[in-house]
């Protein structure tokens, strides 16, 4: 038997640790990030790369089109961080997936809304009894319709809601198939078109059911990677800051709205005008108690309790503050 020599077992061994080694390094520093449609600041920062570049780290981006969607890949592990509205969030939550709120993106205004059809028949909110109105099934605007009809005295029964992702209300509103829709773009923007806004989330949440778009993680990975999850949030922070310093300028005709079209789904013309629709916190006010502080986790636990209340899940915790935390936004504040 011929016997290796010394140095090319030294290169074998060498080989293979640099091999696990740059396994590792590699698993450590790639992460799955779904997103949703919708326009707001923390699309320029994707659309710049500003997450990567703090964070020195592979960004593999997957959008999806609904919340539902981003919940069950945060639910198999497929994906470590996503946008999710507070409705779908609440349902995760109430079903033990193990995810936490880091850092709000967004409290949805005008940027969701009902919409009927020219040719519905719709003039008033009764006249939507018997009428076919499609949303996102456990979404931030199925929430918003559930809630509006609760406040019209409309049973949920008297119409006939149907499960459809926004570019799949798209198709079904130009084929006249449904006669509304409570979205967001780019079926939102399709609608108006030949349709008109029955009511939007701002007036919802005034009267009492407020909705939010918010970043969830893994509760695996931010307890693995604290520093990553800091950084991100620092970065979606300072967009909400620099929308919230130079917003005004973000025209139609800027690269901001130009980018940020690209990524929501948006037409361009009606960026400046959705991103104004919502409202932006910053650091300061969302750590307060208002926010993830404390009120976030009243808020979705109200939204839990009404989701059980109209039979979209089977039971309500008895608290939500631990899927929700305001640390990396404090640190975010206190720098």
């Amino acid at each position: 038997m011929k016997l290796k020599h010394p140095f090319s077992s030294f290169v074998a061994v060498a080989a293979l640790a640099l091999t696990l080694l740059h396994g590792t390094v590699v698993q450590a520093e790639t992460v799955n990030i779904a997103y949703q449609y919708g326009a707001d600041p923390a699309k320029l920062a994707q659309a710049s790369a500003a997450y990567e570049k703090a964070t020195g780290w592979t960004i593999n981006w997957r959008r999806f089109d609904t919340g539902a969607d981003v919940v069950a890949a945060l639910a198999s592990g497929d994906i470590q961080i996503g946008d999710v509205g507070s409705s779908p969030f609440a349902a995760a939550i109430s079903r033990g997936v193990p995810i936490e709120a880091v850092v709000l993106n967004a409290l949805t205004g005008a940027s969701e809304a009902l919409v009927v059809r020219n040719g519905a028949h719709v003039d008033k909110q009764q006249d939507l009894v018997g009428k076919t109105i499609a949303t996102p099934f456990v979404s931030t605007s199925h929430y918003s319709l559930l809630a509006a009809l609760k406040h019209w005295n409309i049973d949920a029964k008297q119409l006939h809601i149907v499960n459809l992702g926004p570019t799949e209300i798209v198709a079904a509103w130009s084929r006249g198939d449904i006669d509304a829709a409570y979205t967001w773009d780019p079926a939102l923007g399709k609608a108006k078109q030949s349709g008109k806004v029955l009511v939007d989330s701002t007036q919802v949440g005034q009267w009492g059911s407020p909705t939010f778009d918010l970043w969830a993680v893994r509760k695996d990975f931010s307890q693995a990677h604290p520093d990553f999850v800091q950084k991100f949030v620092a970065v979606t922070l300072q967009a909400i800051s620099d929308y919230r310093a130079n917003g005004k300028s973000w025209t139609a005709a800027s690269p901001q709205a130009a980018a940020i079209s690209k990524l929501s789904g948006a037409t361009v013309a009606d960026v400046p005008q959705l991103l104004a629709g919502n409202v932006y916190p910053g650091a300061t006010e969302q750590a307060s108690g208002a926010l993830l502080g404390g009120g976030t986790a009243k808020a979705v636990a109200a939204t839990a309790r009404f989701l059980k209340e109209q039979k979209k899940i089977d039971q309500v915790l008895p608290d939500y503050s631990t899927s929700i935390t305001a640390r990396y936004i404090q640190a975010s504040a206190s720098k």
